[in-house]
């Protein structure tokens, strides 16, 4: 059974400029569609990452928090658009 929306756990600081630390728990909503600006789950050469979403030049592309970074495109076989991020939890103690 596939549900819709389900907990992912961040691991690494690739979105910290945007507010999303490791440790958090995001809400992936696989019925929500992708949009531009949007974060999303995305399967990417047997990768699962975490990334906003960018559309250029008829693609997906993939943009990281990090300084100087290049965006990855979504294209191809190999990657996949899971779900959209629609909430995040984050607990201290």
């Amino acid at each position: 059974m596939h549900l819709p929306a389900y907990p992912v756990r961040v691991a690494g600081d690739a979105l910290a400029s945007r507010g999303i630390l490791s440790g958090d728990i995001l809400i992936a909503d696989a019925a929500t569609p992708p949009a531009p600006g949007k974060v999303a789950v995305v399967m990417l050469a047997g990768d699962v990452l975490v990334a906003q979403l960018a559309w250029r030049n008829g693609q997906w592309q993939l943009l990281s928090g990090r300084a100087g970074t290049e965006p990855l495109t979504v294209e191809g076989d190999d990657a996949e658009i899971w779900a959209v991020i629609t909430g995040l939890v984050r607990t201290q103690v």
